[in-house]
């Protein structure tokens, strides 16, 4: 038997601004944007290169999802984007505006740096030891 995780929702509050962010900005790849009737779309994107999971972008739909939008993780990094270009990733996500939460540092396992979407999820953007 073989499993692997798929997708990860990420509460938005809206698809446009979602795409906006993480593909314009970002540079993630839009893999699919299926509309699922007037108010819902399948929105499915990845970072560039990525075989693995990816992020279903999903629009708040209650009250109840509204609230957890840019608070998924209870305010912890939830999310952790990996590359193999630190340096050049961070400088182009920082000169597109991406808000930054410190500089840089460098830890046992590699380098890393906390970053804000504009809902305020934490992600890590990582370059791991080989």
């Amino acid at each position: 038997m073989s499993q692997s995780l798929f997708a990860v929702a990420l509460l938005v509050s809206d698809y446009d601004a979602g795409l906006k962010f993480y593909v314009d900005t970002l540079g993630f790849d839009l893999i699919e944007d299926t509309p699922m009737g007037p108010e819902k779309r399948w929105v499915m994107i990845a970072p560039p290169g990525s075989t693995g999971t990816r992020l279903l972008l999903a629009r708040a739909a209650s009250e109840q999802q509204t609230q957890a939008i840019g608070n998924q993780t209870g305010g912890r990094v939830g999310f952790f984007l990996t590359t193999d270009q630190f340096q050049k990733d961070y400088d182009r996500m920082k000169s597109a505006g991406v808000h930054f939460e410190e500089d840089p540092r460098h830890e046992p396992y590699g380098w890393v740096v906390v970053f804000q979407d504009p809902w305020g999820n934490r992600w890590d953007l990582l370059e791991r030891n080989s």
